[in-house]
């Protein structure tokens, strides 16, 4: 047997060279790139493979190991989950590092290739610098940690069990029924120990994503669903994305006037043009979804977890005869809400559902109904206008305002990356999604500090489109270091920092539960103790073109609209800021148009805790399971 003599982190690297993923006959490698932070955990190990085979793995360089992560889960979102990143890192913090973006990848089902140094496999010192003494266990680590944020995780702990372990990682991650943050636990003993390989470890493998098709009995009971429902409702989800069933989705909608709602990973499933496009769902959804929500006897969900944003917290499908029909490659999804499972890959299930709802008489809803979800969509559009809506010369605008002139200037070309704090909710209500994969929010984990770095691994799956990270100055604050990766790799980015001195979102849900807007502002403490002084002197757009970004300033509508299109037609990082009205104003946006549960506390002294019980158990009192 011919063998090739190489260290385990060599044999690694070369083997992820050789990794291709393949779906409907277009093939692309599956780990791309390799993102790392070097420490005495890996620096020897995996750091001298990757020079090693520099021309065949490209390396990018980060500054904080959570931040390499979203990196690289914006890549593989982008890349519709066929190509990954992988992200190396040293033992200890290096290592608890990766946990939140470990747990944002598998939490929205995007692959990434977690490679953490672990303590010595040989234990030669006991314990060495950073690692974790547990007197009761003498085989665990910091690494454990990602254990449960990981759908596979791996200790390798010998030469000879890499091949198991990064076969098994590739099946993993090029799975769309299973695929998340992967972890391959690298002792930094074993990462330089040498082994004689089997050549046949290095062979080129192609990894096919399938389309797995309906089962005929299930399909056929999801015809017979949807010919018996009169006020049927389709939620699309990040599946149809993920399957590029978006096409096959428009042809349904076509052929069946069956309107499309959808969650925050789903938007843009349908342009927002589309005659059956009724807008997001559920708490942040618009009024025209969440009334037809609340009237539907058939729901169908299409690549969806049903999350308790989408489902308002189980009171939003209000109707005592709704059905739940659930189109999801995964039969655990596929089950939730007691609906009938079509387990199946979204576009395949879609074409099968489509060719047998227009056989013979076809089905095609009531044109009363059309009319009504048409009228109530036109409505709503008054309403995204009337928070758009702005003078010139006005300054401090609203966030929707902000959002208002960017809607003004994009076409279905931009992508729009956000996460965490106010601008969710805005952007499900209000953004108008002109293209497939414009409309990138991570809501899944809401992660604050997500949207600069997931912005670089967009730049990277697909440059020359202009990519914009909207953050606050909550979420800036948490995470603007991958602004020096940008600048380093020379990639247009483009961020937009909203400046309200404080968490404007979590203020009004404060609010809203009787907690008075507590420790929620950016402000100097007063005589009283609570932050309620002035607001900090803190300049955020100092602070970017500090980290190497070019800075435009805008005071008023005017000045933004041309700071925005100097920035998008900008070839280097570009920042503009912008101070918006404060958390303690309101933004102009339509209010929830559906519930969100946040328990409220149960006994209180204080007026405003004690109204908000009051109407808490109000909403409380409409949750239902279905069954």
């Amino acid at each position: 047997m011919s063998t090739r003599r190489l260290t385990v982190a060599q044999a690694l690297i070369t083997f992820l060279t050789r990794q291709y993923s393949e779906r409907d006959g277009r093939r692309q490698r599956l780990v791309n790139a390799t993102w790392g932070i070097f420490g005495h955990g890996n620096v020897a190990g995996i750091g001298q493979a990757l020079v090693q085979s520099s021309g065949d793995m490209r390396y990018l360089q980060g500054r904080n190991e959570q931040a390499m992560v979203h990196a690289a889960v914006g890549y593989a979102r982008q890349s519709s989950r066929l190509s990954a990143h992988a992200v190396t890192t040293s033992i200890g913090p290096g290592a608890t590092n990766l946990v939140t973006g470990a747990a944002l990848a598998t939490i929205n089902r995007l692959p990434v290739l977690l490679l953490p140094g672990d303590t010595f496999a040989t234990r030669p010192a006991d314990p060495v610098l950073q690692q974790l003494e547990v007197p009761s266990a003498g085989d665990v680590s910091v690494n454990d940690a990602l254990r449960p944020v990981s759908v596979y995780f791996d200790r390798v702990t010998r030469p000879e069990a890499l091949v198991p372990a990064a076969l098994a990682a590739m099946r993993v991650l090029s799975d769309p029924a299973q695929t998340g943050a992967v972890t391959l636990a690298l002792p930094q003993d074993v990462q330089a120990e040498v082994y004689d390989w089997p050549e046949e470890f290095f062979a080129e493998r192609v990894w096919r994503v399938r389309r797995q098709a309906p089962d005929p009995d299930e399909l056929a009971e999801a015809v017979r669903l949807v010919r018996a429902a009169e006020r049927p409702l389709l939620v699309a989800g990040g599946g149809v994305h993920y399957s590029a069933a978006e096409e096959a989705l428009a042809a349904l909608a076509d052929a069946t006037g069956i309107p499309v709602a959808s969650t925050q990973a789903g938007k843009g499933s349908l342009p927002y043009d589309h005659p059956c496009d009724v807008g997001g769902i559920g708490h942040t959804g618009t009024a025209t979804a969440d009334e037809l929500a609340r009237t539907a006897d058939l729901v169908i969900g299409v690549g969806t977890r049903w999350s308790d944003f989408s489902t308002a917290s189980a009171t939003l499908f209000a109707n005592p005869a709704v059905r739940f029909l659930n189109i999801n490659v995964t039969g655990f999804d596929a089950h939730k809400l007691a609906a009938h499972p079509l387990v199946a890959d979204a576009r395949t299930a879609l074409e099968g559902l489509t060719a047998a709802l227009t056989e013979g008489d076809g089905y095609r809803v009531a044109p009363g109904y059309a009319t009504e979800y048409g009228e109530d969509k036109e409505r709503w559009e008054y309403r995204v206008d009337a928070a758009f809506a702005a003078d010139e010369d006005l300054v401090r605008p609203t966030q929707a305002q902000v959002l208002g002139v960017l809607d003004a200037l994009v076409t279905g070309e931009d992508i729009l990356i956000n996460a965490a704090g106010s601008l969710p909710g805005d952007l499900h209500k209000l953004w108008r999604a002109r293209s497939r994969d414009q409309y990138h929010i991570e809501y899944g984990y809401s992660c604050m500090g997500y949207e600069i770095p997931a912005a670089l691994g967009v730049l990277l799956a697909d440059p020359g489109r202009p990519v914009w990270a909207l953050v606050g100055d909550g979420t800036y604050l948490m995470n603007p270091t991958e602004i020096v990766t940008g600048v380093q790799e020379r990639l247009p980015l483009k961020v937009v920092i909203l400046q309200n001195h404080g968490y404007a979102s979590i203020g009004g849900l404060s609010e809203s539960v009787g907690a008075e807007r507590f420790g929620t502002a950016y402000r100097f403490r007063a005589a009283d103790g609570t932050y309620t002084g002035a607001p900090l002197p803190v300049d955020l757009a100092a602070n970017a073109a500090s980290l190497g970004m070019r800075v435009i300033r805008a005071k008023t509508i005017r000045d933004l609209r041309e700071a925005l299109a100097e920035a998008r037609a900008a070839d280097s990082p570009t920042c503009v800021y912008v101070e918006t009205e404060t958390a303690d104003t309101v933004s102009g946006v339509p209010p929830a148009q559906a519930w969100w549960d946040v328990p409220v506390a149960g006994t209180a002294t204080r007026t405003a805790a004690v109204k908000a019980r009051e109407e808490y158990d109000r909403h409380a009192a409409a949750r239902r399971r279905h069954l």
